[in-house]
């Protein structure tokens, strides 16, 4: 690796501190690859940045950890703050200050000395997970076993929820299926969707590779004998419930679902299912015609565009994804600093009796900003999902017909047509967004690292 392109990705890097707000400017250092590892005798000293497929870390990191990897796994200390966006997230040693984990799955099973705010399709505290403060999670399934603790609140909105370990604050729970055998020494607030009670739960999928057994959790509420209730429990029911004796120590409150409000008001006639399939359709032919026209022009303006991001994304797949994440905080960033130099021009220039180029300064980083925003905005909507559809495209050609997967239009509408499709799925369709807008901007940025480079080490030669 040049001179030039690690001095950009440590730049590239610090970008991600966007993803937080930090209490000061400390130093920081900053790692990329396929796979970081800190290893066992190694003391990081400041905050460390990282973008990579695996993220290891055996050591110890006396900062915060920011990385965005397809595998997180802290074995090591993490004395401040772990922010992380990833498949799967694992917590074998301890994090001393908050985890902010998106991911597909989250286990604990060491120790988080603060809170812990996450968004994945399953998060399990093993038997020995200790977190310090609160938890607040919202996905598929929320799993703490028995042996786990939990010093705060827990705040939790999913399709199941199962506490089987011990809490000393509050529990509220917004889910199709909640039971608890565990201790609670506050009070528990169950908002359970009772048109469930009595019904199955279809099996829900959690996507490829998930590391951890999901529990099965009964509708409704299940309070086990086991458990313990140290203040009150509210729940929702149109039924009065019964739950083993003593198990509440304080008051029981059922909350009868009511729809009277709803009720004493008109409302539209709900579309039938005939004209929910037709705007379906119609939002569906919208995408695949705007991103279709929108990649033919970008490749007749640019011939060597489109294919260079697809063989950057296609060649660093997961690399691209991590650097989607270095790329998002790289707009916010960006912003800070154009206002930031807008301000300080501003002023500097009022100072000196040149209010016109006060002015000048204002308007220039008006427009800068208008530019970067609107620019950002195009790259997300359009540009991203167009460099992963002639990726997608060109896979599928490269099977089924493989002397027309580098044709300059079928790989663009064959992908562009799969990819709408999928992003129009309910419910998950902004999931997938999400994953083909970072993996999009990562390989933009990776390739235009590269083309930096490759400037850089042209003009030494040159020179």
């Amino acid at each position: 690796m040049s001179h030039k392109t690690k001095i950009f990705s440590a730049l590239a890097v610090f970008l991600l501190v966007a993803l937080a707000i930090v209490p000061t400017a400390s130093a920081f250092e900053g790692r990329e690859g396929d796979e970081v590892i800190i290893e066992a005798d190694e003391i990081i000293e400041d905050d460390l940045y990282i973008g990579a497929e695996t993220v290891v870390v055996d050591g110890t990191i006396k900062g915060d950890l920011f990385t965005g990897a397809a595998f997180v796994t802290i074995n090591g200390t993490v004395e401040g703050d772990l922010v992380t966006g990833a498949q799967n997230v694992t917590i074998n040693g301890s994090v001393e200050g908050d985890l902010m984990a998106f991911a597909q799955s989250v286990v604990i099973n060491g120790t988080v000395g603060d809170d812990i705010r996450s968004g994945a399709a399953a998060m399990q505290l093993g038997p020995d997970a200790k977190i310090g403060d609160d938890l607040l999670f919202g996905g598929a399934s929320l799993e703490a076993k028995n042996g786990s603790f939990i010093g705060g609140d827990i705040v939790v909105g999913g399709a199941q929820v199962l506490v089987a370990g011990d809490t000393e604050g509050n529990i509220t729970a917004g889910t199709a299926a909640f039971e608890l055998s565990g201790n609670v020494d506050g009070n528990v607030k169950a908002y359970v969707d009772s048109s469930a009670e009595g019904e199955t739960i279809p099996p829900m999928s959690y996507g490829p590779s998930m590391n951890i057994n999901i529990p099965h959790v009964a509708p409704g509420i299940t309070i086990e004998k086991s458990a313990s209730i140290g203040g009150d429990l509210s729940y929702t029911a149109y039924n009065e419930m019964t739950f083993p004796a003593g198990v509440v120590a304080g008051e029981t409150l059922r909350i009868e679902p009511s729809y009277d409000d709803y009720n004493n008001y008109e409302h539209p006639v709900p579309p039938t299912a005939a004209e929910m399939a037709g705007f379906w359709a119609l939002g569906l032919l919208r995408t695949i015609i705007i991103l279709t026209v929108i990649g033919l022009l970008v490749s007749w303006l640019f011939p060597n565009f489109l294919a260079a991001a697809e063989y950057k994304l296609r060649t660093e797949t997961m690399p691209s994804f991590g650097w989607g994440f270095v790329a998002y905080a790289a707009f916010y960033f960006a912003l800070l600093v154009v206002f930031t130099a807008m301000i300080i021009g501003a002023i500097i220039f009022g100072f000196l009796s040149l209010g016109g180029l006060s002015g000048v300064i204002i308007a220039i980083g008006l427009l800068t900003l208008f530019a970067l925003i609107v620019g950002f905005i195009l790259t997300v909507a359009y540009l991203t999902k167009i460099i992963v559809s002639v990726l997608g495209g060109k896979l599928i050609l490269a099977r089924v017909k493989p002397e027309l997967a580098n044709h300059k239009v079928w790989p663009l509408v064959i992908g562009v047509i799969l990819l709408s499709l999928v992003m129009s799925v309910p419910f998950a369709g902004w999931l997938v967004k999400l994953i083909v807008v970072l993996f999009g901007l990562g390989a933009l940025w990776l390739l235009g690292r590269d083309q930096f480079s490759k400037k850089a080490d042209a003009e030494i030669v040159e020179a």
